[in-house]
């Protein structure tokens, strides 16, 4: 009988270690990579994926959840844009939303949205198109 119990408790605590095992190698709900649903525009077809930045010029791919600036004259990629970057915040919201372009590589029209939506220290809590 002692050996019979011994050896139901060993047989539970290998299925507890197994069940265990398998939770901590299946990611979590939280982990999951959920891609965005974008919003397309009605003309361009472009899925609003990119808004401009003017005080910093900057992007933020919502497509990536990442932000697209230049530093050290390289453009890069992050999550978020290093504090005090340029001396501005993103909590002015200052900020266009670019709807006739959804590919990978925004920084190549820096120079058009430069002079197209030039930046305006005044500017607050503002959100524009660049169909406007």
């Amino acid at each position: 009988m002692k050996k019979l119990n011994y050896l139901l408790i060993a047989t539970v605590c290998l299925v507890f270690q197994i069940t265990l095992a398998q939770k901590a190698a299946a990611p979590a709900d939280d982990e999951k990579i959920v891609e965005p649903i974008l919003i397309k525009d009605p003309v361009t077809q472009c899925a609003y994926r990119y808004h401009y930045y003017p005080n910093l010029c900057a992007y933020y791919d919502a497509k990536a959840n990442l932000y697209i600036f230049k530093q050290n004259g390289e453009w890069q990629k992050a999550k978020e844009i290093p504090s005090g970057y340029m001396g501005y915040s993103l909590n002015n919201k200052v900020n266009v939303v670019i709807t006739d372009y959804d590919d990978d590589d925004p920084t190549q029209f820096i120079k058009l949205h430069k002079k197209k939506y030039p930046y305006n220290f005044h500017q607050k809590l503002k959100e524009v198109t660049s169909a406007e």
